[in-house]
């Protein structure tokens, strides 16, 4: 009998235990649920020019330049894929130069100047390279497509100024126009229909128009 009560006494102090144990280990849990919003930055104003347009933005200070492009100038075609910089689809030039835009805050381009794919062409006058991707058929879902046009721009321009990549023969030679370097250049853009061979005959076609 005294074992019995024991054993129940025993039993009670644990459930008791493990009672107390849960209440500790929900209580950060309900301190932080009632815990008050911390209030938002404070707006900032950028300016920059973006496709040759002078443009002022009042945005939070954590928008990414993307989603000033799409959310408040409304310039749809720079694509939101991944939004980790992985997919490319987001691909803008900044000075000249390709970026992914989901990667950066609008505020650090403070009077830059920005290139999207609504900047390059009209469908009543294209760019060479919006042609040639039309002529070779390198697209089919076309959500890629803006990502792979801008940076294709961008990557002929950068073998033009001499910049060399991992698979340049020398560093201090001009990188020449290859089928390699295009590949090279152009893997941080990713198709998922599998058009790459097709882009990069579109690529070569205006390369050797512009050699």
């Amino acid at each position: 009998m005294d074992g019995l009560r024991k054993l129940n006494l025993t039993r009670r102090e644990l459930l008791k235990a493990g009672a107390a144990s849960a209440a500790a280990v929900a209580a950060p849990s309900v301190a932080l649920a009632q815990a008050p919003e911390r209030p938002s930055p404070p707006p900032a104003k950028v300016s920059f020019e973006v496709n040759g347009k002078a443009e002022t933005l009042e945005l939070d200070t954590r928008t990414s330049l993307l989603d000033a492009l799409r959310e408040q100038l409304h310039l749809t075609g720079t694509k939101k894929g991944c939004d980790h910089g992985q997919c490319g689809a987001c691909t803008v030039m900044v000075n000249g130069r390709r970026i992914n835009a989901c990667l950066t805050l609008a505020v650090m381009h403070e009077g830059d100047r920005i290139t999207t794919i609504e900047g390059l062409g009209t469908p009543e006058n294209l760019h060479p390279m919006q042609a040639a991707f039309i002529k070779h058929d390198g697209y089919q879902c076309g959500y890629c497509t803006p990502g792979q046009i801008c940076s294709a721009v961008a990557v002929l321009g950068e073998i033009e100024d001499g910049v060399p990549s991992v698979v340049s023969a020398s560093l201090t030679s001009p990188p020449k126009v290859s089928a390699e370097e295009i590949r090279e250049r152009m893997s941080g853009n990713i198709c998922r229909c599998g058009a790459y061979s097709n882009i990069l005959d579109a690529i070569t076609e205006v390369a050797g128009r512009s050699a």
